[in-house]
């Protein structure tokens, strides 16, 4: 409905409304707030979203919203009536041709009246701004050039009508990437330098690699130029340098290092930016020995102990120097410690043996630099004047600077021997030493220990008594335990299974008896025994004396041994033979046998531990003998493997009649039998008619 009739309407309803009648001839306010939608900037795209607020009605309500597009002359382009009313429109069809368009939006009422015109730019450039040379970039990129500073712009051309907003900056894996997101559009936040022409661009602190820079530029509408690419080479990291040619310890001679170094990033070939590389090595903080590329040498010469500096500079320039540059301080670099001692250490024998014992024999070692290495040295020996070589002794742990010795000098013939120390120091320097440090020719008598005697027998009392002096005017008394033993050198001879007592005494040359000390007694069994030696210890008494009991067992030779100490040589005493005789027992079936008639049978046993018999058994001989006539041997029998035997005996001679005869079971030596021969106690048989 439009014209009159609407007017009509509308005047109608606000009377019944109440409302104030308003001249029909009052025309709609323009539109209030007219933006377009995201802003007024400029915009890639042709197409732009308009918004504003519908003012109250001037008179009749609203009935229809007019716009229309202009061009930069002001010239309309297009327009269109929109038979309704609303707070928006969707502009689709701005021409593609970048410039600054301008869009008219007013409103009509229901009386047809139309109202003034709000205006709002269109800002329209989808034009690509022209590239932006990259800048150039070293070679390598050191620690000491991050963060590095480029110079970006201007672009290479005209700029567009938008203008040019900035560049977009991106730095990453992929050399073929673009700077921003989208292939041909960045955002506001891509755009890294929002400079119209010129921007600074800060590389910051990256991760060593390989890394590439995309720089594009960025117009005033979004549109990005085409991408410039460029290769970041970045190394941070020290090169790795190692040195050869360190002794271990001290040397006693020039030592010649070789410093190599190594890099995984730049390396150590100049690329021929900047400064090349170079290893170097620096003595004792002086002036540091420096050479191209990735080795370097230097000698040390000097005595002493040297602070040897070792570090190398790689093609970004990283270098562990301990110095700064561009601000930055450098780690400090790797040290060793080079030890050099050329002099001889200095060694001499004690000026006497001491007297608790004199077989230790000791050679202070000195050195004032690396010090005496204890571990290498030896002390030799040999008859004096003889000029026979040096016979090397057995080293004791070394102890108090002092290499150490022992002389086994109860093992040496009587006589003056010549000793010599050969010592080392750290740097394995060596010195010879023939005299004692106050001067005296290192000569010894041997044996350099007291001489003992040891006096050993059979016996089995003990006798004590008291030993009594006057001292002072005072009488002392002391208790004395001494073994009475067998001087006599036979030794002794005892029955099967019975033990007997050794007993001695142990003195010293001057006579003293020789206290607490032990004495091994070493017993040797003959061949055939289960066990082939047996040793046991006995210790002598105050006196001097000692006394044991040897267990019972088979025939053996004893003696008894002191070791020595380190104040007493060695004795041995001599050598005693105890004898055990073989058991054996004999038994008759009868007490009386018939000539001619049945057989008296014999049987016996040997004794002997078990085990002990071997398995073809022994040999027993069986006996008799007539009054007054020797025992004769009338036939050998054989035992089984526990001794056992038996035999049976015919009388068959008539003149046996009324014969008392005696028998008896002998064991004869033997080979495998480690008992002396015994015989049995005879056993008497008659014979009768």
């Amino acid at each position: 409905m439009r014209g009159p009739a609407a007017a009509v309407v509308v005047l109608a309803l606000a009377a019944l409304l109440g409302a104030t009648a308003v001249p029909a001839t009052a025309a709609p306010a323009k539109p209030v707030d007219l933006h377009v939608v995201g802003g007024a900037g400029w915009r890639p795209e042709p197409s732009f979203d308009l918004e504003w607020t519908n003012p109250p009605p001037a008179g009749s309500a609203l009935f229809a919203v007019h716009y229309r597009v202009r061009d930069p002359l002001g010239k309309k382009l297009y327009g269109e009536r929109l038979g309704r009313v609303t707070d928006s429109v969707a502009l689709l069809s701005v021409p593609p041709l970048p410039g600054v368009y301008t869009a008219d939006v007013w409103l009509e009422d229901a009386a047809g009246n139309e109202g003034p015109a709000a205006s709002v730019p269109l800002r329209f450039d989808d034009e690509a701004p022209p590239a932006v040379a990259v800048p150039p970039l070293p070679g390598w990129i050191g620690r000491t050039s991050l963060p590095l500073t480029l110079e970006v712009g201007p672009p290479l051309g005209p700029a567009p009508v938008s203008g040019i907003r900035g560049y977009a900056v991106a730095i990453d894996a992929r050399p073929e990437a673009a700077a921003c997101a989208a292939a041909d559009r960045c955002t506001e936040a891509e755009t890294t330098l929002s400079s119209g022409s010129l921007g600074e661009l800060a590389i910051p602190t990256l991760p060593d690699g390989q890394h590439h820079l995309h720089v594009a530029t960025v117009s005033g509408s979004g549109v990005s130029s085409a991408t410039g690419h460029a290769a970041l080479f970045v190394d941070t990291a020290d090169p790795v340098t190692r040195l050869a040619g360190v002794p271990a310890g001290w040397t006693n001679r020039p030592v010649t290092l070789t410093a190599r170094a190594a890099d995984g990033g730049s390396g150590m070939e100049h690329d021929g930016h900047g400064p090349p590389p170079v290893t170097a090595i620096r003595v004792d903080g002086g002036a540091p020995t420096v050479a191209a590329g990735a080795t370097a040498r230097a000698t040390v010469i000097g005595e002493g102990t040297h602070t040897v500096a070792y570090y190398a500079r790689d093609a970004a320039g990283n270098v562990d120097d301990g110095g700064s540059g561009n601000g930055i301080a450098h780690q400090l670099p790797s040290t060793t410690l080079v030890k050099i001692d050329r002099g001889r250490p200095r060694v001499a024998f004690a000026n006497a043996q001491p007297l608790e014992d004199p077989d230790l024999i000791r050679a202070r070692v000195s050195d004032r630099l690396s010090g005496p290495d204890l571990s290498r040295g030896r002390i030799e020996a040999r008859p004096a004047g003889s000029g026979d070589p040096f016979r090397p002794l057995p080293m004791a742990p070394p102890g108090g600077g002092e290499l150490r010795a022992r002389w086994d000098s109860d093992a040496y013939p009587a006589g003056l021997y010549e000793l010599r120390a050969i010592a080392y120091d750290a740097a394995g320097n060596a010195a010879v030493a023939t005299e004692r440090r106050n001067g005296a020719a290192m000569v010894l008598a041997s044996p350099l220990k007291l001489p003992t005697a040891l006096r050993a027998g059979f016996g089995g009392r003990t006798l004590t008594w008291h030993r009594c002096a006057r001292r002072g005017g005072r009488r002392h008394c002391r208790r004395e335990t001494i073994a009475a033993f067998d001087r006599r050198p036979a030794g002794r001879t005892v029955p099967f299974g019975r033990g007997v007592r050794l007993g001695g005494r142990l003195l010293a040359a001057t006579g003293a008896p020789v206290g607490g000390a032990p004495v091994r007694i070493v017993e040797r069994f003959a061949p055939g025994a289960q066990l082939a030696t047996r040793v046991s210890t006995a210790w002598t008494g105050p006196g001097g004396a000692f006394s044991t009991r040897l267990a019972p067992g088979p025939s053996r030779e004893v003696a008894a041994h002191f070791a020595g100490d380190r104040r007493l040589g060695r004795a041995i005493g001599r050598a005693l033979r105890l004898r055990v005789r073989s058991q054996v027992r004999l038994r008759a079936g009868s007490a009386a046998a018939e000539v001619g008639g049945a057989p008296v049978v014999f049987h016996g046993r040997v004794a002997a531990p078990p085990g002990t018999i071997p398995a073809g058994g022994l040999s027993v001989q069986l006996q008799f003998r007539l009054p007054g006539l020797r025992w004769t041997e009338f036939r050998s029998v054989q035992t089984d493997n526990r001794g056992r035997f038996r035999y049976a005996y015919r009388f068959s001679d008539d003149d046996s009649r009324g014969v008392r005869f005696l028998f008896r079971a002998h064991v004869p030596a033997q080979g495998d039998w480690p008992y002396e021969p015994g015989s049995s106690p005879p056993v008497a048989v008659r014979g009768r008619s």
